[in-house]
């Protein structure tokens, strides 16, 4: 009971230490404010008193007297104001001088007719002052508190008196509402993670043997796969608090404002513990300090003090610290050691069981047809993340809302795919007869190609209906399982494939267009990656001459040769695409007759789906096969005869 009235004891005087340091900060920042403000007006009045009034000498007023140009005076003990008759070369402007105690002055006045009076009443200095500097210094001070006070709050923060204040969202135990069940696709993480929700729930099941808390856990892959998700899902199985922040919120134009708002945002995490501190993109202030010439002071004492907090970290606090990234190749090695970032938890692309929980998931508020096949789809999206997945489920309900439906069908389903894919329908552009012609046989020539060799995917759809994201048509492929190992054999047929569209413009037109430019250059990049990063080549054997950056991010190749050794890559590269483009041409050679058939289907219908067209293709061998036993069967009878 003691230990108890002592803990919150010396809370309570943090509590009031924290305010006294708050209260001493929006002082500081008040008279900031309040001699920023003072200047600005000071400048403002001097600037405006040069613009409307002049000081001249005594002589040049009494030579404006004489010329009859003035039109009032006031006189008052050390000083003359003068207002100036319209048109004089002074303009507008309110002239003054000083009073030298001329005694003729009033006889001079009157002889000029010119009115003058006395100075005004006692209180008009200070009515001056007032108006000149201390009503506008209110004005400007109220206005700057509403105007900083909205930004702070926009912010998460408090405003003007908040510079060194962390960011941070903070949501209460039930608040995140979301849980494991909510996240599907990404069994592996989650049982990473499961154990630090387990410590967090019950630390004392791994104190009593000597487990300590792991410090923090970074969430690595590419985007749109659910590493939020994840970090919500923790703090909603864990009920504890959760502090959600970008790693850009750290990063501020003023040199030290980073580093306070870590300070402040660890302390508070002290104060809620347990809780979860979850850095989205923690790259942002995470970087590699390698590098100097493209340092920055800010983000490095915002990263030095990160790491000073992270070490210094009490593991008895109950306090997770989650990041995410899909660069942690760029990440300071300070920052993933054990003790910062004792784990690393990847979560990749989802696998065809994983799309298919994940599609589960999205739908179940979504109205779905009985009809609806969940698997097919899943099978149709190899390679597409969970947002992804989600977008899917949204555009087929909008579809169906568009089409008049009630429930979800199938249809819309398949149609959603090709629009997260190859972009909507875009029947406002109308091709001619010959480029509709092109078209056809440049998508049935991919098609062809890939039924006629043994290493490729199956053929789903051929379509030649416009894109909106550029395609005049396409070819689709399914697998029909996921793949994590592709043989050199494979990789050629891709290719192939990849050539099969210019190939058959080539067989029927005896021309080439520009149809092919994305088929080229997926062939070309494929064919390096086989000489460069696979080791697919004789002339190179297993040297690695290109390594993979931003893995999950585009994945760009890296050269790590000589230019004498890329000239080399390049003639390698092109003997495979020559002679994948010379297969594509004989296949098609010899199944013209096919070819020519498919073509005109698919010009008279626009779309075949695979089995219409597979069924084609096996007719036309089956013919050919009757063709050729029945010669065979007529020849053996001549050589009887």
């Amino acid at each position: 009971m003691n230990n108890n009235i002592n803990k919150n004891n010396n809370k309570n005087s943090n509590n009031k230490k924290n305010n006294d340091d708050q209260n001493k900060n929006k002082w500081k920042f008040n008279l900031i404010y309040v001699g920023i403000v003072l200047v600005i007006l000071l400048i403002f009045n001097n600037v405006r008193e040069s613009m409307y009034t002049e000081k001249i000498r005594y002589d040049e007023f009494l030579a404006l007297l004489n010329s009859n140009k003035i039109e009032e005076v006031k006189i008052s003990s050390d000083r003359l104001v003068i207002t100036p008759k319209e048109g004089s070369e002074y303009g507008n402007k309110t002239l003054y001088t000083a009073y030298i105690g001329d005694e003729k002055l009033v006889d001079r006045l009157d002889a000029a007719d010119v009115k003058y009076s006395g100075p005004d009443a006692n209180n008009s200095f200070i009515l001056e002052i007032l108006l000149a500097y201390a009503v506008p210094l209110l004005i400007f001070f109220f206005l700057g508190r509403i105007m900083f006070g909205r930004m702070g709050k926009k912010m998460g923060g408090g405003g003007v008196m908040s510079f060194g204040k962390n960011t941070a969202k903070l949501y209460a135990e039930s608040e995140t509402g979301i849980t494991f069940k909510d996240v599907a696709g990404q069994e592996e993480a989650k049982e990473s993670l499961r154990e630090i929700v387990d410590f967090l729930h019950d630390p004392k099941r791994y104190t009593d043997i000597g487990a300590k808390l792991p410090k923090g856990a970074l969430l690595v892959g590419p985007p749109g796969t659910g590493k939020t998700l994840l970090a919500k899902a923790v703090a909603g199985e864990a009920h504890v608090p959760f502090f959600s922040l970008s790693g850009s919120d750290f990063v501020e134009m003023f040199v030290g404002m980073g580093a306070a708002r870590v300070r402040d945002l660890f302390k508070q995490a002290e104060e809620k513990s347990p809780c979860i501190v979850f850095i989205d993109e923690i790259d942002a202030i995470g970087k590699s300090r390698d590098n100097a010439i493209s340092s920055n002071d800010e983000r490095e004492q915002t990263l030095n003090q990160l790491l000073s907090e992270m070490d210094g970290f009490d593991a008895t606090k109950a306090v997770v610290i989650l990041g995410a990234t899909n660069r942690p190749e760029v990440l300071d090695k300070a920052l993933l050691r054990p003790g910062r970032f004792d784990r690393r938890v990847i979560v990749d692309r989802p696998d065809l069981k994983g799309r298919e929980d994940i599609l589960k998931v999205h739908s179940k508020g979504v109205k779905m047809d009985n009809s609806v096949d969940l698997g097919a789809i899943a099978r149709a999206t190899p390679g597409a993340v969970g947002a992804d997945l989600a977008n899917m489920i949204n555009e087929a309900a909008l579809r169906a809302v568009r089409e008049g439906r009630k429930m979800v069908v199938q249809e819309d389903l398949e149609e959603s795919v090709e629009v997260i894919l190859a972009g909507k329908e875009k029947k406002d552009r109308i091709m001619s007869p010959k480029e509709k012609r092109t078209v056809a046989f440049h998508e049935v020539g991919h098609a062809l190609v890939a039924a006629l060799l043994k290493n490729t995917d199956p053929v789903h759809k051929i379509t030649i209906v416009p894109r909106t994201m550029g395609s005049l048509g396409y070819t689709m492929q399914l697998p029909e399982e996921d793949k994590y190992l592709v043989s050199k054999e494979e990789m050629l047929d891709q290719i192939t494939v990849m050539f099969g569209g210019r190939a058959a413009e080539e067989v029927e037109f005896n021309s080439i267009s520009t149809g092919a430019s994305n088929d080229i250059e997926r062939a070309t990049q494929a064919a390096r990656n086989m000489v460069t990063i696979y080791g697919m080549s004789e002339e190179f054997d297993m040297m690695a001459l290109e390594s993979v950056s931003n893995r999950y991010l585009d994945g760009r190749p890296v050269r790590n040769c000589s230019d004498e050794t890329s000239a080399k890559i390049d003639e390698v590269t092109l003997n495979i695409i020559k002679g994948c483009h010379k297969k594509a041409i004989d296949l098609l050679e010899e199944n013209r007759v096919l070819l020519n058939e498919i073509s005109e289907r698919l010009l008279e219908k626009e779309t075949l789906l695979g089995e219409e067209f597979m069924s084609m293709v096996r007719e036309y061998h089956k013919r050919g096969s009757l063709e050729l036993a029945f010669d065979e069967s007529t020849s053996e009878a001549n050589k009887e005869e």
